[in-house]
């Protein structure tokens, strides 16, 4: 017999698998692991890189930061 968490459970996955849903697994880093801090730092280096490099990118944020205007009351 199905316990009553277990059964509200049950009832709401069948509700959304009745809206046209259908339920996903999705990994994810595992933010735990002694190399992750590295290899976000490693990425972000490399990330940075490709922007400074681009000068377009550059001058598009430059644009932007300087229309805030307005935006702060």
């Amino acid at each position: 017999m199905a316990t009553p968490i277990a059964e509200r459970v049950q009832k709401r996955r069948a509700a959304l698998r009745k809206a046209g849903l259908r339920p996903i697994q999705l990994w994810v880093p595992d933010t735990r692991r002694p190399e992750f801090a590295d290899e976000c730092r490693r990425q972000s280096k490399l990330a940075a890189q490709a922007d400074m490099a681009d000068i377009e990118l550059l001058d598009f944020m430059d644009n932007a930061l300087a229309d805030v205007e307005g935006w702060v009351k």
